[in-house]
């Protein structure tokens, strides 16, 4: 598997609490070189409290070799044409070596925070990042726009604003998906999915894969199927008793969320979430964290000290996902050793048995 991690470096998970501080952009620079430095494939940014793309652009200044990308920015805030420009600037900025990752966030957020309107979000995807790709065609070859679907119409080109063509001009495109359409969506027009952490193993090889196996034709490129998963780690067993509860308050607020609701029913899990929707409404949190059994933790958070991470991860992980996202928090030089060797024995596959979890799922569909 392909290591991924977050700026910034080594963040914990803070359960349902404010993180301690904000991404200190004075040190961008510095954490994108250490995370190059540690063999990682790829350096990604989220949408929260910055602008990923912004933040991308100064990591991308200060590495040469490790893949930036955004996990993910938020596809409905923005036209395709801004997207499109923001991640031609910085493949452009990092000599190739972008991805545009994307999602579409809920009706709440794109309606009540971004003010925009709001449409089925499956097919808005499709024509979204078509849309996007149409975009980036014409700015490479040099051609007029012109891309019509039912929620775009895009045809105007102007001389004054159009960028140059790239070097480098294939970007991938990875879409967001929890649920098996939206993965649907992302096999028929994107060139990876990004998946959400309540998706586990089983769900994945057993809901998801097989509906992005079907979407695939032949002349597609290989699909990357990315994933951040929940995540319990320390160096002793004290601190990782005390980070595993953090994780459970993680957990017990996904469950509670009805956008997640397709990845727990398949465990039986319906009634709980409800009953977890009905808590948040009135803010139990710490009541919700305790209705989170244990097998129920286990079966959704990897647990392990940092000296058993790597192996957790891979027995967990191994063919069923290409990249997965991980780190620890870093703040010595041992720390730094052990995120190290983290990351090379994810990526240490012996050559005459190394073979990407595409390749994997191929060969279990032909026996």
């Amino acid at each position: 598997m392909k290591t991924e991690t977050l700026l910034p470096l080594g963040k914990l998970d803070p359960g349902l609490a404010q993180p301690e501080s904000a991404l200190d952009l004075t040190r961008v620079a510095a954490d994108a070189r250490r995370v190059e430095q540690a063999g990682y494939h790829g350096l990604l940014m989220e949408e929260t409290k910055d602008d990923p793309f912004q933040v991308l652009a100064l990591a991308a200044q200060a590495t040469t070799r490790v893949h930036l990308g955004t996990s993910v920015a938020i596809a409905f805030a923005r036209s395709p044409y801004i997207t499109a420009m923001s991640a031609w600037t910085l493949q452009r900025l990092s000599s190739g070596r972008f991805e545009l990752g994307l999602g579409s966030q809920v009706r709440g957020h794109v309606v009540r925070r971004f003010g925009m309107d709001w449409h089925p979000p499956g097919p808005w995807m499709r024509d979204y990042v078509r849309a996007v790709r149409a975009i980036w065609d014409s700015w490479q070859n040099e051609t007029p726009l012109d891309f019509a679907s039912d929620r775009y119409k895009l045809n105007l080109t102007v001389p004054l604003f159009t960028p140059p063509p790239l070097a480098h001009p294939e970007i991938p495109v990875l879409v967001a998906a929890v649920n098996p359409y939206m993965c649907g969506i992302a096999a028929e027009v994107a060139d990876g999915v990004r998946l959400h952490p309540v998706c586990t193993p089983r769900y994945i090889g057993e809901a998801l894969l097989p509906v992005i196996e079907r979407k695939r034709t032949e002349d597609q490129s290989a699909f990357q199927v990315c994933l951040k998963p929940l995540i319990a780690t320390a160096r002793d067993d004290a601190t990782l008793a005390r980070r595993r509860e953090v994780a459970r308050q993680r957990l017990a607020f996904y469950m509670s969320t009805p956008a997640y609701r397709r990845a727990f029913e398949d465990s039986g899990l319906t009634k709980q979430c409800e009953e977890m929707a009905e808590l948040s409404r009135h803010r139990q949190w710490q009541l919700m964290a305790e209705r989170v059994s244990d097998d129920v933790l286990d079966q959704w958070v990897v647990v392990a000290r940092y000296d058993e991470l790597a192996k957790a991860l891979r027995q967990r992980f191994d063919g069923i996902v290409d990249r997965v996202e991980v780190s620890i928090p870093v703040e010595t030089d041992q720390d730094q050793a052990e995120l190290n060797a983290i990351v090379a024995t994810l990526d240490d596959v012996p050559q005459a048995h190394a073979s990407s979890a595409r390749e994997k799922r191929e060969q279990s569909k032909l026996r």
